[in-house]
């Protein structure tokens, strides 16, 4: 058992787990209820992806179905009885990266696992420990699974130029603290992986502003959700024309998310993607800089 922990009401879960072994493995999430009646979980946006070998295809495959929006999947957990959201043979090496939210009625005991191939859920759960964390402790559970960036002012292009929201650095935008529930330690969520940035870009006194996304960290790939003039766009891939953008020797390279009208509504969607590295910055340009 990778990680676990009982949660109740809204909730999400993000996973990313790669078969460090040299044989078949299976990789698993499952609710489980210890209580005396039946527990109703509904599973209303997802992204996942894999298992696979090329780590940011996946990790952008994830970001880009969960943009799309609401997915509504209801799942039922008998009393004392236990339901699988994912169970999946996965190869060694390979990666299985997940993002769900869900809302579950009374506490259900969540579980992620990686167990034997030919194994059923119910012998390994009797038998199985709790993975000990190793020196990274990327695993946890944090309050603030989404943020709200609202900008102190108005954007004037022309009192303001070209500006930069930096997002997921440590430093600007802080990453969350939040307990190892397998043993109540203290962890940090490096990354703020799973974390949901919803950001409102006020605008006025310009005919026009672009949106670019500029990785600073390395190697980036990813999805940006869109909502403009109160209309939600299809999700945007940072980068559209290619697999990742960034790198050591490419810190100046931008991926276009759009260009808007000043003064309309637009809301921008971001999250962390699996196997990316950050910070981020968004660059807001006047039409008349775009170049």
């Amino acid at each position: 058992i990778t990680y676990q922990d009982v949660v109740q009401g809204d909730a999400r879960l993000f996973f990313h787990h790669v078969n460090d072994t040299k044989i078949d493995k299976r990789i698993a999430v499952v609710f489980r209820n210890h209580a005396e009646q039946p527990a109703k979980i509904t599973v209303y946006q997802k992204g996942i992806s894999g298992p696979g070998y090329n780590y940011l295809d996946i990790g952008k495959a994830v970001q880009t179905q969960y943009m799309k929006g609401f997915d509504i999947e209801n799942l039922t957990v008998p009393a004392h009885g236990q339901v699988s959201l994912v169970d999946t043979v996965v190869k060694p090496n390979m990666l299985l990266n997940g993002m769900f939210d869900f809302t579950s009625d009374q506490p259900v005991l969540v579980s992620v696992m990686m167990l034997p191939e030919d194994m059923s859920i119910k012998r390994f759960l009797s038998q199985a420990n709790v993975l000990p964390p190793d020196q990274y402790r990327l695993r946890g559970t944090f309050d603030g699974r989404d943020r709200l960036f609202i900008p102190g002012k108005v954007y004037d292009a022309a009192a303001d130029g070209p500006v930069v929201l930096t997002l997921a650095d440590n430093k600007i935008d802080q990453y969350l603290w939040g307990i190892d529930a397998t043993d109540g330690s203290r962890v940090q969520n490096y990354g703020n992986y799973g974390v949901v940035y919803k950001l409102f870009l006020p605008s006025e006194h310009a005919d026009k502003l672009s949106v670019y996304l500029n990785p600073r960290g390395g190697e980036y790939a990813g999805a940006m959700g869109v909502k403009y003039r109160h209309v939600t766009e299809s999700p945007v891939n940072t980068p559209a024309d290619r697999l990742s953008i960034g790198g050591r020797t490419e810190d100046g390279q931008a991926s276009y998310v759009g260009t808007y009208d000043a003064g309309q509504s637009l809301w921008l969607t971001f999250s962390p993607p699996g196997a990316s590295n950050l910070p981020v910055k968004l660059l807001i340009v006047p039409e008349s800089e775009n170049k």
